[in-house]
């Protein structure tokens, strides 16, 4: 009877320790592939346009993972290019790229940026409903915001001073709307000493912008297309005064036919792992790309 018990003993001792090793593999399988076991904090920092989605984004996927925490914030692009530098944020949202210099500086403190574009933007230049002008041209728009056209009267409109409203400095969307536009990238009229003009009015929100323009009649600015509302009207684009005008749409900045879009991106210090990575691929997955679509923001082709 000793012996039958001590050799039960044994196999059960066994079947505990198979079962341990066993539990222990499908353990880890199910870190990298089963992420409803996934927790953790994360924090996201940097552009105000991402922040809605991104929000939302992060909303959803907490929803799905209970044990996840993600910290977003959209003070802008420069700001969460800094934290990625700095090693204080675990995504870098923007709106722009990461310039090279940033890069340098990122480098030198041995943090490899590395870039994942998860949406795209069409930057929509709009103004308040009560104002007769439809449309503009790229070189007309960058009068207005260097100064050089400062009255509606000048552009078709009613003889009343123009208020323009850009975005503060920090902000990707300030950098990407002079480059493209103020500083007409890519045409013919093409100059890269264009600066903003010094009467215009910079705002630290892009929904400050929309705000003021709803309530405006003399008002103009470039929300991101997911910022528009039936408050505002868009206005149409041309890129020369002998194109024909392109309003901003998903359709328009898939085709190319619309001349401000632009890539919307995370930042990561190299490639991603753990848990910022599988929130990456949800963003990215069909799901998460609908939810780019569903709040007027352009998906992935």
């Amino acid at each position: 009877m000793i012996k039958i018990f001590r050799l039960k003993i044994i196999l059960l001792t066994l079947i505990l320790v198979l079962v341990q090793v066993i539990t222990g593999c499908s353990g880890n399988q199910d870190d990298t592939e089963n992420p409803s076991d996934l927790s953790g904090f994360f924090n996201i920092i940097g552009s105000n346009t991402l922040t809605p989605l991104t929000a939302i984004w992060a909303e959803e996927f907490m929803l799905l993972h209970t044990n996840v925490n993600i910290a977003v914030s959209g003070p802008g692009s420069g700001a969460g290019i800094a934290a990625l530098i700095n090693s204080t944020t675990d995504i870098c949202q923007a709106s722009r790229q990461i310039k090279q210099r940033e890069i340098n500086l990122a480098e030198a403190k041995g943090v490899e940026p590395y870039e994942i574009q998860i949406a795209s933007d069409a930057l929509s230049v709009i103004v308040n409903p009560d104002n007769p002008v439809s449309e503009l041209t790229i070189a007309q728009i960058s009068a207005i915001y260097t100064g050089a056209i400062t009255n509606w009267a000048e552009l078709g409109g009613s003889d009343t001073p123009i208020v323009a409203i850009a975005r503060d400095t920090n902000s990707g969307t300030h950098l990407f709307f002079k480059e493209q536009v103020v500083q007409m990238k890519g045409l013919p009229t093409e100059d890269k000493k264009l600066e903003y003009g010094n009467k215009v009015l910079f705002l630290p929100s892009t929904e400050e912008g929309v705000s003021e323009v709803a309530k405006n009649a003399n008002a103009i600015f470039y929300p991101g297309l997911g910022y528009v509302t039936d408050e505002i009207k868009t206005l149409a684009i041309k890129k020369t005064a002998d194109s024909m005008g392109v309003f901003p749409s998903i359709e328009t900045s898939l085709d190319g036919t619309y001349s401000i879009a632009r890539p919307l991106l995370y930042y990561t210090n190299g490639v991603p792992t753990g848990i910022p990575n599988a929130f990456i691929d949800y963003c990215l997955s069909d799901e998460g790309q609908a939810i780019v679509k569903g709040i007027g923001f352009v998906p992935l082709k």
